[in-house]
């Protein structure tokens, strides 16, 4: 069988709001399929997250999730997550990154901060501990989209035990600046994939 007859892994991109955003340079291979609420950035599949469940079983043998989970409340968090694993093949595995809602308090705390203050600078203006906490509030109040506010704030910890509650058989977690990175395999993961990760064996 060539390379241009093996068919390539398929990686299913949750909330991206559109393709010009990289995805991990993992996944550089992978065909690029994008779902999102909002027609505006010509998603590939245009749904809310919380109905996966009702999208074909078994086509994706990856998700890619960042900065998306923050924006459902607990109780839908879990119906995402279910949806992950209804669309996942057995094999496959999920890519989450959100906000690391303790490394934030941390820091809150060590610089003795305020709620309006700002904890860093970004490309948009400075991010004050309100907007990470509640999502870019000054973006969202002129939107008038408050889907887009932040509903559950996860920690390393709460993120580990949501997805083993949702029935992910091996997670490993860490975390990055002011980010808690997640990658939950439906399925014992193969040797290609513990490489690709540089993951411990099993």
């Amino acid at each position: 069988m060539t390379t241009k007859d093996k068919k390539l892994k398929k990686v299913l991109n949750v909330g991206g709001n559109n393709k010009s955003i990289p995805l991990p340079p993992e996944l550089a291979g992978f065909e690029h399929l994008l779902l999102d609420i909002d027609p505006r950035g010509n998603p590939d599949i245009v749904c809310d997250a919380r109905q996966l469940s009702t999208l074909q079983p078994a086509q994706f043998d990856a998700i890619y999730c960042s900065h998306n989970l923050e924006h459902y409340y607990r109780h839908d968090v879990t119906k995402v997550l279910a949806g992950f694993m209804h669309v996942l093949k057995d094999g496959g595995f999920a890519q989450i990154r959100v906000p690391d809602i303790a490394e934030v308090m941390r820091q809150t705390v060590a610089k003795g901060l305020d709620i309006d203050d700002a904890l860093y600078d970004s490309k948009v203006g400075p991010i004050t501990v309100l907007d990470v906490l509640y999502g870019f509030g000054r973006e969202i109040e002129m939107s008038g989209q408050d889907f887009y506010a932040h509903k559950t704030g996860f920690t390393e910890k709460s993120l580990l035990a949501i997805l083993y509650r949702a029935g992910f058989a091996q997670v490993y977690t860490k975390t990055d600046i002011l980010e808690v990175h997640a990658i939950a395999f439906k399925g014992e993961p193969d040797a290609n994939t513990r490489r690709l990760f540089n993951l411990p064996n099993a």
